[in-house]
């Protein structure tokens, strides 16, 4: 009998097919005692095993390239943290084995950090992840992850580990589905990558059986088990349809009436330009650069390093546009030679264009790579800073380009309320902003965009979340410049209306998104955007802003 589930879609696309569950976590070791002359060998195994996972999480990375490969080398990162193994060698000190030293001392770091804020919290399924390939490696068992199968599936985790994310195969996964994670969890980042329908913050998603038939929706987080013959041929019928629109849109991204909006791509670095160009990117909307930093949490790349980098993704787009983010440290991304360890609270401390001023020769050194790696381009560059709180913030960071010698546009970032609510303020020190509807909503509603618990209040259809989208960029209209996206947001077609309608002059997102969104705003008039951003903005609850604003594109 058909039942439908729902929960959150964060990847567009629908799949249909039996249900595979992610490989079982590893078990707890046993509690045995060693003898004291045994230490010196066991603590030799744990180093063994942490050396191994490190280079397979490195080399996953490699593989993935783009976002992926920041993601899986922080995880590395995580599994050689000296302060992890010193608590290792301790335990097996006095009489622990490897295996059950290393479960110990990851348990004690998973509880200090579920109880270091909601933020840091968001960790602990890669640390979790960490933890079961160290483990399952020592005890000589199959690693914990992605089934083995010869036919496509429809896969089912509590949540998966970017590590298994990064090398799903599009090809035999269809789609996938758990139980927690959010919008724009790392999961959810590198599903729309991939192109993999999703759904996340599913409750009960492991309680589906084995081999069971689903249809995925990863556009409206519906899950229908054991769906009808005519509910599959609907749902194909809706795929196929979506798939000719996006065949036949191409072009710079505009509205049927000719208002244009510029769709950008959202880049971790070189590997991801590609896709970013066969998607059709009007150029960059946000480069990440903190992939260069993840190499060494020692030290910061060379100027060299960094010239090499940037000059690689600049000249793939010729006369284009490339908004370049400065180092975002800091919270879920710590860099030992830049971010303080012992924070209470780190996404409410010293993180994005903080750190940098606490630290000026980083910031110094990456704005003058950027300067030399633009030199004879016909690029427009244009380079922003993280974490703007208020006008102080952003002389700061546009007196750091100045002296840099960046010919390029300073903007900056608005992720936090009261660069939304000052807006017009910061806008005489910068010359544009964007919005970060990630960090926006999770400061906005003191809710962290890694728990599916509060996924609710992550959605970017809230319409508080839109309040301030719009004072945003009406404080750019009234002062004759521009405001873009380039959270995930942007990357929802149907929200990519109602954003174009609430002011927003560009869109950027992951290059699989481009051709949704680019399809769905060649549909609407730019009145009818404005119209659907006004009946969203009147709604109470994010589920009514979304039914409010399909109501009136559709003409109801």
């Amino acid at each position: 009998m058909e039942t439908t589930l729902r929960g959150v879609g964060v990847s567009h696309g629908v799949a249909i097919g039996e249900v595979r569950h992610m490989g079982t976590a590893v078990l707890e070791p046993p509690a045995k005692q060693i003898p004291t002359e045994d230490a010196e060998r066991e603590q030799g195994r744990a180093h063994k095993a942490v050396e191994a996972v490190a280079a397979d999480l490195i080399a996953r990375g490699n593989l993935a390239g783009g976002e992926a490969q920041g993601v899986l080398e922080a995880q590395a990162m995580m599994a050689e943290d000296p302060e992890l193994m010193a608590d290792v060698e301790r335990r097996i000190a006095v009489g622990s084995t490897a295996e059950r030293a290393v479960y110990d001392a990851f348990a004690a770091y998973r509880a200090l950090l579920a109880g270091a804020g909601e933020y840091l919290a968001g960790r602990v399924a890669d640390l979790d992840d960490v933890r079961n390939r160290i483990v399952a490696r020592l005890l000589g068992v199959p690693m914990p992850g992605v089934p083995d199968s010869d036919e496509p599936y429809v896969l089912i985790a509590r949540d998966l580990a970017p590590a298994d994310t990064a090398l799903l195969d599009p090809t035999l996964v269809l789609g996938f589905v758990t139980e927690e994670g959010g919008p724009t969890s790392h999961s959810a980042i590198l599903a729309r990558a991939l192109g993999v329908p999703a759904v996340v913050a599913l409750p009960g998603a492991g309680e589906l059986t084995e081999g069971t038939v689903i249809a995925v929706d990863g556009s409206t987080g519906e899950i229908f088990v054991e769906p009808s013959a005519e509910k599959k041929a609907q749902l194909e019928a809706s795929a196929a349809q979506r798939k000719a629109a996006l065949s036949a849109s191409s072009g710079p991204g505009t509205t049927s009436d000719g208002h244009k909006v510029p769709l950008l791509a959202n880049v971790g670095g070189p590997a991801d330009v590609p896709a970013a160009l066969e998607a059709g990117a009007e150029g960059v909307g946000l480069f990440r650069t903190e992939f260069l930093f993840l190499d060494d949490s020692k030290q910061a790349p060379s100027e060299e390093k960094q010239v090499e980098a940037y000059r690689q993704v600049l000249e793939a787009f010729p006369e284009g546009r490339v908004v370049v983010r400065v180092l975002d440290a800091g919270a879920d991304k710590p860099l030992d030679f830049l971010t303080p360890a012992d924070e209470p609270n780190p996404a409410l401390g010293v993180r994005g264009l903080r750190s940098l001023l606490d630290h000026p020769d980083v910031l110094r050194t990456q704005l003058t790579a950027l300067a030399k790696a633009s030199q004879g381009l016909p690029v427009y560059l244009e380079v922003m800073a993280p974490m703007v709180a208020d006008r102080t913030d952003a002389r700061a960071f546009a007196d750091a380009c100045r002296a840099a010698g960046l010919q390029a546009k300073f903007g900056a970032m608005v992720e936090i309320p009261s660069a939304a609510l000052r807006a017009r303020s910061i806008l005489q020190e910068v010359e544009f902003l964007s919005l970060g509807t990630n960090d926006l909503a999770q400061y906005t509603f003191a809710a962290d965009r890694q728990v599916g618990a509060v996924s609710r209040l992550q959605d970017p259809w809230q319409p508080a979340l839109l309040d301030l989208v719009a004072l945003s960029a009406e404080a750019a209209k009234a002062e004759g410049k521009s405001c873009g996206v380039c959270g995930e947001a942007a990357s929802d077609p149907l929200l990519a209306c109602v954003l174009t309608g609430l002011g927003i002059t560009s869109l950027s997102m992951g290059a699989a998104s481009i051709p949704y969104v680019r399809a769905t705003l060649a549909k609407y008039t730019m009145a009818q955007c404005e119209r659907a951003a006004a009946a969203a903005r009147a709604a109470d609850t994010a589920e009514e802003a979304r039914t409010a604003a399909q109501a009136v594109l559709s003409g109801e």
